[in-house]
């Protein structure tokens, strides 16, 4: 969804064209994966930071524009609502030294942006949901000035019709409505890249699915919105709630949501794409003057513009991604399932742990999704988000007997997916000293079942009992949170309270 396109080019008979378009681009797709036309393999990865721009009582500044300014590099870009930032990291071989490299970088990158929103009485804060945001923080008046944004949000509340209905029922409950997606700002993720080749694609997305609940289970971050406590992880029901098409009708009817998990193990990176078409209406319609067929017949390399514009806009937790780079196409998983911080240390822990197992799994002889249920992955998601690090899940169990059974999340990842992280990083050929250290953090997450949600309400309920109001316990919670942050101390060792 960073294409920059224009408000107001939208018309009702640019949809017919532009399905022609995108039917003709997933065939252009099938043509380069028969005619094996992309990029060998070379075991990079990326990552992309959403931010909150946040003022010294905790409160969200709506400044990302003037920030922008003065940090003046492609870095950094703007996210949906203007107290949010998204810094992007360059490329990385996964390979030596990589996540020291990347804590080094994103720390440096982190600190001047900091600085320079200091300038404007602002600071940086990496949190998967802001505990002090209200709902009139997120209303349209407050998205970012950038047409995509609005044309997106128009976009999303004519193919509902209706206001947003936003529910989630967890240690409290929240019920309120939305005229407009902007709710979906508060959703601050770390968004991890893996390019893979056409052949490992699909054993690679499959992996992480599979994965995708432990990561929550280790690395949730936001149990708060609107003042309420909700699930450990309350991003996923808000992000899918705040982006829903459906009106009640449809939500009955069985319509898949834009925010998915999925369905289904694949077998190809084509099935996803070919399910984006086949379920999505398109929302943001603008057609490109390529066209893609006949690029290949002329031997070149289509960019598939309306493909890409449009997966885009199906936001599941591991999404395909086609793009092209010094000529030659690529494919990569799009990790999008964690949330933002605690610490850089977090961060890059989590990504050690996301990227050693996914290699692992994908690797196996005998796959765990070819022995665990979708649905089970699914429910396993589900658990995660609601519970966090105490969650339960569904896993298949080892040894002649076969099978599913049920599992601590944290035993399980202890027991069974660190030393698979482990062997997955080896593969990469990850230097031992990078692998044991940020591998350690998740494994002291697990033993002393403490994330970033566990440290977040246990502070909270601690200010709570010196007798402060619920709001001031909030504001209290997040400006020690960004305190600590900067201090840079994995969060398993964050003290628990105010100082």
């Amino acid at each position: 969804m960073g294409e920059k396109v224009a408000a107001g080019q939208v018309d009702l008979s640019d949809r017919q064209h532009y399905r022609d378009k995108l039917r003709r681009c997933l065939t252009g797709l099938e043509r380069l994966l028969a005619e094996k036309r992309f990029d060998r393999p070379k075991n990079l990865m990326g990552l992309e930071i959403e931010l909150n721009l946040v003022g010294a009582d905790g409160m969200p500044k709506m400044l990302n524009g003037q920030v922008l300014e003065r940090i003046a590099s492609r870095d950094f870009q703007t996210e949906l609502a203007m107290f949010n930032l998204e810094v992007n990291i360059a490329p990385h071989r996964l390979e030596g030294r990589v996540f020291d490299r990347l804590a080094e970088e994103i720390s440096t990158s982190l600190a001047y942006a900091d600085r320079k929103a200091g300038e404007l009485d602002a600071g940086i804060a990496m949190i998967g949901i802001l505990p002090t945001l209200d709902r009139d923080d997120l209303v349209s008046s407050n998205l970012s000035d950038v047409d995509r944004y609005a044309l997106l949000n128009d976009q999303i509340v004519a193919a509902r019709g209706e206001d947003f209905h936003l529910e989630i029922d967890g240690v409290e409950r929240l019920s309120c409505t939305s005229k407009s997606i902007a709710p979906e700002a508060a959703c601050t993720s770390v968004q991890l890249h893996l390019q893979v080749t056409p052949e490992r694609f699909a054993g690679v997305w499959n992996a992480a699915q599979a994965v995708t609940a432990a990561q929550i289970a280790v690395g949730a971050n936001a149990p708060f919105l609107f003042g309420r406590e909700l699930w450990r992880e309350s991003r996923p029901p808000l992000f899918q709630q705040s982006t829903d098409t459906r009106p009640p009708e449809l939500q009955a009817q069985g319509v898949r949501p834009r925010t998915w998990f999925g369905e289904r193990w694949v077998t190809s990176a084509y099935d996803l794409f070919e399910e984006n078409l086949r379920y999505y209406p398109a929302l943001l319609p603008i057609c490109d003057d390529e066209d893609p067929l006949d690029v290949l017949d002329a031997g070149g390399v289509p960019s598939l513009a309306e493909l890409v514009l449009h997966n885009g806009t199906v936001y599941r937790w591991n999404r395909p991604v086609y793009g092209v780079a010094d000529g030659l196409p690529h494919l990569r998983v799009e990790n999008r399932v964690l949330p933002a911080g605690p610490t850089v240390t977090d961060v890059i822990a989590n990504a050690a742990f996301y990227y050693g197992v996914v290699r692992a799994l994908a690797d196996e002889p005998r796959p765990v999704w070819t022995r665990l249920p979708f649905e089970a992955a699914a429910a396993n998601f589900d658990a995660a988000c609601r519970y966090g690090i105490e969650a339960r899940f569904q896993w298949p169990r080892r040894g002649r007997l076969g099978g599913v059974g049920e599992v601590d999340a944290a035993a399980l990842v202890r027991d069974e997916l660190l030393p698979l992280a482990e062997a997955g990083l080896d593969a990469w050929g990850v230097e031992p000293a990078d692998r044991d250290f940020y591998l350690g953090v998740i494994d002291e997450r697990c033993r002393r079942r403490v994330n970033g949600a566990a440290w977040q309400a246990a502070t909270f309920h601690r200010a709570l009992e010196a007798g402060m109001s619920r709001e001031a316990a909030l504001a209290a919670t997040t400006r020690r949170y960004v305190e600590l942050t900067h201090k840079g101390d994995p969060v398993h060792l964050w003290p628990i309270g105010r100082p």
